[in-house]
């Protein structure tokens, strides 16, 4: 580090006089300056005193002292370049050297003069794009008003979130914490300087979580990112309201310090996808590798995870299924229905199959309405379950979402009949149902070019239009048309996945609407599922292009993604058990926690993107998801984590204070079946071992270790060692950097080997050159 004394007399703004060839000379004293320049940016420090929440007196660093009220603080700034010209480590010590000062922050604030609200905001999992729309309601999943109906105008619509104003002259202010975020990251894209920015800051300081604030004055030409020491809101966003933050700034005394450090990156950057790629490349640089804890392996999660799915096969008026929660009702697709019964067909166990067999019976003879579309869900005792309704509008209304998933699974559960050889058990029912929806779906978009949030399953019509709600659908379009050979089904999902990609994903940097508790709220489950698509359409045309657009979509779910292992309140429930909860994915810019796994998946799409490039962050992003979701689980009696049933799971690991400071790293003592599916989907769909045989590369997604021994004649001798308590039947999927390169067909995960390994024992295992056989060395 370079120790810097301030010099500049102008409020520690240390503004260069013209900005230096990238291959000059750099003054020490102007690193970050020199940076900011790019974008008529300037740092400025201060200390901010408050009177509870409200800021009463702002003193700004005129050098490396300053004198306040009865106060007398140094700091002490180093800036030190990382890599390349375009990264710069920020560390600011703060000390107060005589006196006392009351309630009192200290801050770091880039601030733009030539700001522009075309500018694309990002903090990850709480803005995109700003949040920059049309805003409704004053809680959780706010209804829709009259003008949102069969209206294909309706703008973009969101719950009551920060976010920056969506009128024109007027100010904005957005206050944020750390725990708001997957990664503690402020962006922003410039298309006017075709330059990125994104600072990462760590998740706390010896006061606790760091505060976020952006603030963009009323003609809306000059905005300012702060970094404080600790957070100072005056309200804390909650699901879609605001309450008091409860939040406090600290009293100094003589010799106390704090230091704030910080990664500045200032970039070339042409579009929204471009800082989406440097974000996913960056975003541990500062808080470094996590470390995901090998607890529970995958079979054992398996074993759990469908015991109790198999307990919860019910039969009521309605018909007979899987209980999708913790009701007899049913509900389709969307957490829950269709999702459950496809892992419990790939046991291979007659039982099994044969409920799965009524299931299907019952969805198609009971929710599939005259348009092809199916409704959304239905009671026990047979009453169809409306969604997302209006008093003015009596046609009953079902997600488009749930829609895509049942295309999605029933195409899924008719290759798994097949590939387990019993093709002579699916019914002309399930795939005349299956043809009338892909047909549904094809006429939708023929007539409108979307497929919009909501429909009416009766005639067919968007009732509410706009939202990425039909990510989904081109990845069950393109199975369904190779399936039943309708190549007009394959054009229309490369067409409606060029639309998303360039509408949503290019042109506003999110997707979303996508769940039925959120309006058309940004949100992670629609990126990963048109992370889906993308790699659906690969895997049926080979065509590159789509593997390039899944790259950029792929880091739009890692904004998602907790990047680091966050610090929880040491009495809480996880900070208690110690989880690393990095891997957890946050839920939408309204549901402001995160959650154990993808909603609802296994993220295979991930390691084939993985496959397919070469590009390890994709292993790494699941494999982070795939431990996070196992902190989760509850295994007594060490591992208790929702109070219920061996195995189960629930929806909340909770960084933030959306619902209190109390509920910070504490679980929520009930189950959902969602987060236990995905645990199950992982535990089949993902390869515990993966190894490529000529390139001895080998990447381990179980709880345990593996590692490649020696080479002979025959084949790789790998060692693999199970650290956790439980014994381990572990999947290994190894073929030649070749066939690395054919894409991964959907049941390719019934092929693979499996070997056992006793808990806290190592053996060792010859996989043959040809990837195809495993046995014991």
């Amino acid at each position: 580090m370079i120790g810097i004394k301030i010099k500049c007399a102008l409020a520690f703004v240390i503004c260069a006089s013209a900005l230096q060839q990238v291959n000059a000379q750099v003054s020490e004293t102007a690193l970050a300056q020199t940076l900011l320049k790019q974008l008529h940016g300037c740092m400025h420090i201060s200390a901010i005193q408050y009177k509870g929440t409200r800021q009463i007196k702002k003193y700004e660093f005129k050098q490396n002292h300053l004198q306040t009220d009865g106060a007398q603080w140094q700091i002490l700034l180093n800036e030190r370049p990382v890599v390349n010209h375009e990264v710069v480590d920020i560390t600011a010590e703060f000390k107060l050297k005589e006196g006392r000062s009351y309630s009192t922050a200290p801050a770091v604030s880039f601030d733009f003069s030539e700001w522009s609200r075309k500018n694309y905001v990002m903090v990850p999992a709480s803005m995109y794009n700003g949040n920059r729309y049309r805003s409704i309601g004053d809680g959780y999943n706010p209804a829709y008003t009259r003008d949102m109906y069969y209206n294909p105008r309706v703008p973009l619509t969101i719950s009551n979130n920060p976010r920056l104003s969506v009128e024109t002259d007027k100010a904005s202010l957005v206050e944020l914490q750390t725990g708001n975020a997957a990664t503690p990251a402020m962006c922003f894209f410039s298309p006017a300087e075709n330059k990125g920015f994104i600072v990462l800051a760590t998740q706390q300081t010896k006061f606790g979580n760091s505060g976020f604030t952006i603030a963009e004055n009323p003609k809306q030409d000059s905005c300012s990112f702060k970094i404080s020491a600790p957070a100072v809101r005056k309200l804390a966003a909650g699901f879609g309201d605001f309450h008091d933050s409860g939040d406090q700034a600290p009293n100094w005394k003589a010799g106390d310090k704090m230091t704030l450090h910080l990664r500045l990156y200032v970039f070339d950057a042409k579009s929204i996808p471009d800082l989406l790629k440097k974000f996913m490349r960056i975003r541990k640089d500062l808080s470094g590798s996590n470390h995901p804890r090998n607890q529970l392996p995958m079979s054992q999660l398996l074993a759990a995870g469908t015991s109790i799915c198999s307990n919860n096969f019910i039969k009521v008026p309605a018909g007979s299924y899987y209980k999708p929660e913790n009701n007899d009702d049913f509900q389709l697709g969307w957490v829950s229905g269709m999702m459950n019964s496809y892992p419990m067909l790939a046991l291979n166990n007659e039982t099994e199959r044969n409920r799965v067999a009524a299931e299907l019976d019952f969805v198609v003879s009971k929710l599939q309405g005259k348009s092809g579309y199916f409704y959304g869900g239905i009671k026990a005792d047979g009453e169809l379950r409306p969604e997302k309704m209006h008093s003015d509008f009596p046609v009953v209304q079902a997600m488009v979402r749930k829609n895509c998933d049942a295309l999605l699974l029933m195409m899924k559960h008719l290759m798994l009949f097949k590939a387990q050889g019993y093709g002579n058990m699916i019914k002309p029912e399930w795939e005349t149902a299956a043809k009338r929806l892909a047909e549904a779906f094809a006429h939708t978009w023929k007539a409108h070019g979307e497929f919009g949030q909501y429909i009416a399953p009766e005639t067919g019509e968007i009732a509410v239009f706009n939202s990425t709600a039909g990510a989904i659908a081109p990845a069950g379009l393109a199975i369904a048309s190779d399936y039943f050979k309708q190549p007009e089904w394959l054009q229309v999902a490369k067409d409606a996945a060029n639309f998303y990609y360039s509408r949503d994903v290019v042109g506003q940097g999110l997707t979303g609407g996508d769940c039925g508790d959120i309006s058309m709220d940004a949100n992670s489950e629609s990126a990963f599922g048109f992370l889906e698509s993308l790699m659906a359409l690969y895997y049926y045309t080979a065509d590159k292009a789509w593997l390039q657009k899944a790259e950029v979509q792929a880091a739009l779910c890692a904004t998602w993604t907790l990047s680091y292992d966050p610090v929880f309140p040491p009495n809480s429930q996880i900070g208690k058990l110690g989880c690393n909860m990095a891997g957890a994915v946050w839920a939408s810019i309204q549901n402001k926690h995160a959650a154990p796994g993808i909603c609802t998946s296994s993220g295979d799409y991930l390691f084939k993107l993985y496959r397919a490039t070469g590009n390890t962050p994709y292993a790494a992003l699941i494999r982070d998801i795939q431990h996070a979701q196992a902190e989760a689980v509850n295994m007594p009696p060490d591992h208790i984590t929702t109070n219920n049933l061996v195995g189960s799971s629930m929806e909340r690991i909770q960084p933030s204070d959306a619902e209190g400071k109390g509920s910070v790293g504490n679980f929520i003592n009930t189950r959902n079946s969602w987060t236990e599916t995905n645990g199950i989907l992982m535990a089949m769909e993902i390869p515990g071992v993966y190894l490529q045989t000529d390139r001895d590369e080998i990447y381990v997604f179980d709880a345990v270790e593996s590692r490649i021994v020696k080479r002979t004649r025959e084949g790789l001798v790998i060692s693999i060692t199970n650290p956790t308590r439980y014994d381990a039947n572990i999947s290994i999927f190894a073929e030649t950097t070749a066939d690395s390169k054919k894409q991964l067909g959907y049941t390719a995960f019934l092929k693979w080997p499996k070997v056992e390994v006793k808990a806290s024992a190592t053996r060792l295992f010859l996989v043959s050159n040809n990837g195809k056989a495993v046995t014991q060395y």
